[in-house]
């Protein structure tokens, strides 16, 4: 369950960073609004996962989970770069959390 958690966690991670670039510096009050639910869940389930998960590890996934999804995001929503280098360097963070997914149990 605590991967389980850990996902969700990154999942909100990724709703917050987002939200962050829609409230325009916490200028607009919904997304603000939307962007501070989203980092308490995101804190709240994080700490859920690190009672049984070792704490580096979760926090590397989760700031990895983030990474990757803010990184697709802003490809998707906002027209970021999807040159070839930072194609590599995002697939690396993926190689890195799949490898701690797999080394910790």
């Amino acid at each position: 369950m605590s991967w389980f958690y850990l996902f969700v966690a990154g999942f909100f991670e990724i709703c917050w960073a987002v939200g962050m670039k829609y409230s325009y510096g916490f200028t607009k009050l919904t997304p603000t609004i939307f962007t501070f639910v989203t980092m308490s869940a995101s804190v709240f389930f994080l700490a859920l996962a690190v009672k049984n998960l070792p704490m580096g590890t979760a926090y590397a996934v989760w700031t990895g989970i983030g990474t990757i999804g803010t990184a697709i995001a802003g490809i998707i929503l906002f027209g970021e770069s999807t040159s070839i280098l930072r194609i590599i360097c995002l697939l690396l963070i993926v190689s890195g959390i799949i490898g701690l997914k797999l080394l910790v149990k």
